[in-house]
């Protein structure tokens, strides 16, 4: 909860800890927080997944640090981990299931976050410098590039968006290569505003926004989805018109199932399966069930269309239409074809 969050922070603070958050929980720990090192899980920085692997000490709190948070098991080793490890978990059975703690602390992690905060070090912290390192590795990880293939770049977006939403907006998504542009470059500042699935959902994000939404109507809320991840539960959009809730639904359309098209020309180059899209006009789609829709075809396009979907005062669809080689921030789908 907030107290915990608030409680955890004040002793990262007290000791200097450098903080990672686990896969798709960002929102645990404020980003400009000069302790915060990243996001811990699939796409890990990998200076941050290298200190991971040579520390001196792992203080895992609250969580099972399974395949996503682990970058499937690589940075901790299962069941004797080469790092000693403190794994506090309120399910006494979780405690070195799979992993074999130095400690295990069963507790859950409000009650030990409030422990915590009250502990004071005897002297001052020696790793405060290599913290600080980690913040602006951090930093520099989360700053998007530019440029990309195509007309529309989510980098100059993403730079948008940080300067436009509030701190309490809403960010839903479900699961697609979309994704990386929400958890590695928006810079999470408070508690109670993620909802992500970590189990790779796909279609989450929509009925999410909608529920969130609902229950916190004065507040922003934006949803992220792909094409293929919208069609998935994109009807719930209904949802939003019948209730009269105000939601921004952002589609990045590239016009395939992005992350499975990557895993192909990646493993066997060259032979697609089953990865095109057929798709609807998203932004016609939304005018269809009542609520507001914006077409970008250029990067300049999208502020103001996300002005317009703001004033609207309706739920509202952006559909971005993205180049499918800017299949990730920093590689295309023809470097992946040619193992570069």
């Amino acid at each position: 909860d907030e107290k915990a969050v608030a409680d955890f922070q004040a002793a990262a603070d007290t000791w200097a800890l450098p903080v990672g958050v686990s896969f798709r929980r960002q929102m645990l720990f404020d980003h400009c927080h000069p302790n915060y090192a990243g996001d811990v899980g699939i796409g890990i920085n990998p200076r941050l997944a290298a200190y991971i692997k040579e520390s001196d000490l792992v203080l895992l709190v609250g969580g099972r640090f399974g395949e996503m948070p682990s970058s499937d098991y690589t940075l901790l080793k299962s069941p004797y981990p080469d790092q000693p490890l403190v794994h506090v978990h309120a399910d006494a059975s979780e405690l070195g299931r799979v992993y074999k703690p130095t400690l295990a602390i069963n507790a859950s992690a409000a009650a030990f976050a409030a422990a915590f905060a009250r502990l004071k070090p005897a002297s001052a912290p020696v790793w405060g410098a290599a913290t600080e390192t980690l913040h602006r590795n951090y930093l520099e990880w989360s700053t998007p590039p530019e440029t990309g293939p195509g007309a529309v770049h989510m980098g100059p977006i993403m730079n948008y968006l940080e300067k436009t939403l509030p701190e309490d907006a809403i960010i839903t998504n479900g699961a697609g290569n979309y994704a990386t542009w929400i958890h590695r470059f928006h810079r999470f500042r408070r508690f109670g505003t993620q909802a992500a699935p970590t189990s790779g959902s796909m279609g989450f994000g929509t009925p999410a926004a909608v529920a969130a939404k609902g229950l916190f109507p004065d507040r922003m809320v934006i949803a992220f989805a792909g094409d293929g991840c919208f069609l998935m539960n994109g009807q719930e959009f209904a949802t939003a018109i019948r209730y009269s809730l105000p939601i921004i639904v952002i589609v990045v359309n590239n016009g395939i199932y992005g992350t499975i098209r990557m895993h192909q020309e990646r493993e066997y180059p060259g032979r697609v399966s089953g990865t095109g899209l057929t798709n609807p006009d998203f932004a016609a789609l939304a005018r269809a069930y009542g609520g507001h829709g914006e077409t970008v075809e250029k990067t300049e396009d999208f502020a103001p269309a996300f002005e317009r979907a703001l004033k609207s005062g309706k739920p509202a669809i952006i559909e971005i239409r993205l180049d499918p080689e800017a299949i990730t921030p920093t590689r295309t789908l023809t470097d992946i074809r040619g193992g570069r």
